[in-house]
């Protein structure tokens, strides 16, 4: 059974950081891919950024791209999202989510809350 959960999230001020970090158990960690969403209010879940199995590749979405970091710590079973510069677009409950062999992210975490005040 999989299970990722999210922490970190908050109220901020607009120009101000976040960091939302997500625990991943119950398979191997570092052979899957891992991803970031987020969905504000009224709108579909967007894609954020992912990283690769090893951490050696990203890619992120244009809105976010130069102000957020995506990071993993295979040993530790995390991955990270460094959020600086943050703006009241930003706003939304951010997941985690885990690429599965089936060709998609079939794996996702409860949700996290960022708020960014402006």
């Amino acid at each position: 059974q999989v299970q990722l959960v999210e922490s970190g999230g908050g109220l901020v001020q607009a120009g101000g950081s976040l960091r939302l970090s997500c625990s991943a158990s119950g398979r191997t960690f570092s052979s899957y891919a891992m991803g970031w969403f987020r969905q504000a209010p009224g709108k579909e879940r967007e894609f954020v950024a992912t990283i690769s199995q090893s951490g050696g590749s990203s890619r992120y979405a244009d809105s976010v791209k130069g102000r957020f970091t995506i990071s993993r710590d295979n040993a530790k079973n995390m991955v990270y999202l460094q959020m600086n510069s943050l703006k009241p677009e930003d706003t939304a409950v951010y997941y985690c989510a885990q690429w599965t062999m089936s060709g998609r992210y079939d794996y996702w975490g409860q949700g996290t809350q960022v708020t960014v005040s402006s």
